[in-house]
């Protein structure tokens, strides 16, 4: 393999920390030739400047930035010396970065995503060529995936495969001239294929059938910092989507913007489909992620995105968390949970924000007409939304009401994204004051009582962060995880589950699974008792000493607190003490 050693030193683009590799790689050229041991080492070299930022604690975005861009010059100059700066002379083929790779975020384990586009006319032994250079990028030590296709190839593949469009969103030219490139993306437009509200549809399918792979749940011990609920996978659809709706003209031109010149997520801030507080969120939760994610794959010397126990005490003390047994793990993972409850949060409203406020003639073809549910809200588009802006400074009682209102109105789809921001922004008011308010003790206890709906309304409050607020107790244990092999989720989604399970016994397409329980809850008067009992069976959990005394005490204050006569406050302290 060989490669004209001035294409290295003349390359401004390489990034300052990675120039003095380049400069080494130029020394040792023989006859203006490198050697496949030259680029070897070159790599080598890179990967070390690669952990040496790590452990200098330089931001994840710093560390992929750099190392993307000496990965660019390394691929560049391997292609331009083989092909040339004009892809061979004919404009026949020039080099695309796709995938991960192309939207600039090569992690130390991932793969380097390469498309070769050509054109019509191939210059005799471009093929040929292609293989060599393929074959060189392997034999210097990167992992590569490629393809080589033509535009209106690409173009009739990415009309089949959802997947095979996302990747050429994230597209980027490395070297050759740009006419080709241009008639691919072309090729590629809304207008032609995947219109904005297509692309939204299969997207968000997609989503849901990834989450329903990882139980729809972001807390498992053992989560993949990728794939699962809340992980990096769910940042790139959001980006996915709007990306590919500001590729519309008529939206690019609606919003100021040239067709197609979206540029990062910071521009959704800018245009104001995100708020400056959840930028910022997603931003340090993002860069969050990034870390654990580079760290894990340096850990594991390959790209491995499932965080497995051993992973997790390794990356505790290279985090910083220090102490005896399992409690460095148990804090490291907390972070790490409690950043992906709020990716969480933020994805489902930016999905419905973009539904709603992105896509309003796609999506809907109808008239928006809101329709009364009371005083203080209304539905819209199968959504509940707060009447007006004030309602929850006026009213802090309606911050529980929401979810009552949702048990009673099972057909309605969720919250709107407007009012899951107010409610997030009016969440300092579920304060002591509130929660001696007799009101609003009247009205958890309602959610408690209601025949239907109580899990997914006790879910809601947790991903909107209203149920840690209203019970103060509860939000020592979110995101909490006990480091060891019998507990396969978090303590919060673990006591989730419990009520799920307590509230299955009284569904009758279910009473085969667990007969004498079933048949014990119908017997019972006041089945709100065992739902207390259940969220409060392991809220001791992480505070010393013995969780069940703990969570019994905090059981019986609950119950006095919401006006419980004794004989029932004492069942209930019994059930979680035993």
């Amino acid at each position: 393999m060989t490669a004209p050693a001035k294409m290295f030193a003349a390359d401004s683009t390489v990034p300052p920390t990675y120039q003095p590799i380049m400069r080494r790689l130029s020394a040792r050229a023989s006859d203006n030739v490198i050697t496949i041991d030259a680029y070897k080492q070159a790599l080598r070299d890179g990967r070390a400047v690669l952990h040496a930022q790590y452990e200098a604690d330089v931001s994840s975005a710093g560390i992929i930035g750099d190392y993307t861009g000496f990965i660019d010059a390394t691929v560049s100059a391997l292609w331009r010396s083989g092909f040339g700066e004009d892809g061979g002379g004919q404009n026949s083929a020039v080099l695309l970065a796709v995938g991960g790779y192309g939207r600039a975020e090569l992690f130390p384990g991932s793969d380097i995503d390469l498309m070769v586009l050509t054109g019509k006319k191939t210059a005799p032994g471009a093929i040929a060529d292609i293989e060599r250079f393929i074959t060189g990028l392997w034999d210097i030590g990167l992992e590569v995936g490629h393809s080589v296709r033509t535009a209106r190839e690409t173009a009739a593949q990415a009309k089949r495969d959802v997947t095979v469009m996302t990747n050429m969103l994230d597209a980027r030219l490395l070297s050759g001239e740009t006419a080709l490139f241009e008639r691919m993306q072309k090729a590629l437009a809304p207008s032609r294929l995947w219109p904005a509200k297509k692309f939204y549809a299969a997207k968000v399918a997609e989503q849901n059938r990834r989450h329903h792979k990882y139980q729809d749940t972001a807390n498992r011990l053992e989560p993949n910092i990728k794939e699962s609920p809340g992980g990096l996978r769910d940042i790139q659809t959001l980006w996915w989507i709007a990306k590919r709706y500001f590729s519309t003209r008529r939206a690019a031109e609606r919003h100021g913007l040239p067709p197609g010149r979206l540029r990062g997520i910071e521009a959704l801030k800018n245009l104001g489909f995100l708020t400056a507080d959840e930028f910022n969120a997603l931003e340090r939760d993002r860069l969050l992620l990034g870390k654990i994610r580079i760290g894990l794959h340096l850990l594991k010397g390959r790209g491995d995105d499932r965080l497995l126990f051993d992973d997790q005490r390794a990356l505790a003390a290279q985090f910083g968390y220090t102490g005896a047994g399992g409690e460095p793990v148990e804090r490291f993972m907390q972070q790490y949970y409690r950043a992906v409850m709020e990716l969480e949060r933020l994805n489902e409203i930016l999905l419905q924000h973009i539904e709603e406020a992105l896509l309003p003639a796609a999506v809907f073809r109808r008239p928006v007409r809101a329709r009364r549910l009371n005083a203080r809200f209304q539905a819209r588009r199968g959504y509940l939304e707060a009447a007006d802006a004030d309602l929850f400074q006026r009213s802090p009682q309606a911050l529980l009401e929401v979810f009552l209102l949702l048990q009673r109105h099972p057909r309605l789809k969720g919250v709107r994204a407007a009012t899951i921001r107010l409610i997030r922004r009016h969440r300092h008011l579920l304060d002591e004051r509130f929660r001696a308010d007799a009101g609003a003790k009247a009205v958890f206890m309602k959610i408690l009582r209601e025949p239907h709906g109580i899990t997914k309304a006790l879910r809601r409050m947790h991903r909107y962060g209203v149920l840690a607020r209203y019970l103060p107790e509860f939000d020592h244990i979110v995101g909490r995880m006990q480091f060891d092999l019998f507990h396969a989720y978090t303590v919060d989604e673990h006591t989730l589950f419990v009520v799920r399970n307590l509230r299955r016994f009284t569904v009758p397409e279910y009473h085969h699974e667990y007969p004498l329980c079933s048949q014990i809850m119908a017997t019972l008067p006041k089945p709100e008792l065992v739902y207390i009992a259940g969220l409060y069976h392991d809220i001791g959990k992480g505070r010393g000493g013995d969780h069940s005394i703990l969570g019994a005490a905090d059981a019986r204050a609950f119950c006095r607190r919401h006006g419980l006569d004794e004989h029932d406050t004492e069942l209930v302290g019994w059930l979680v003490e035993n």
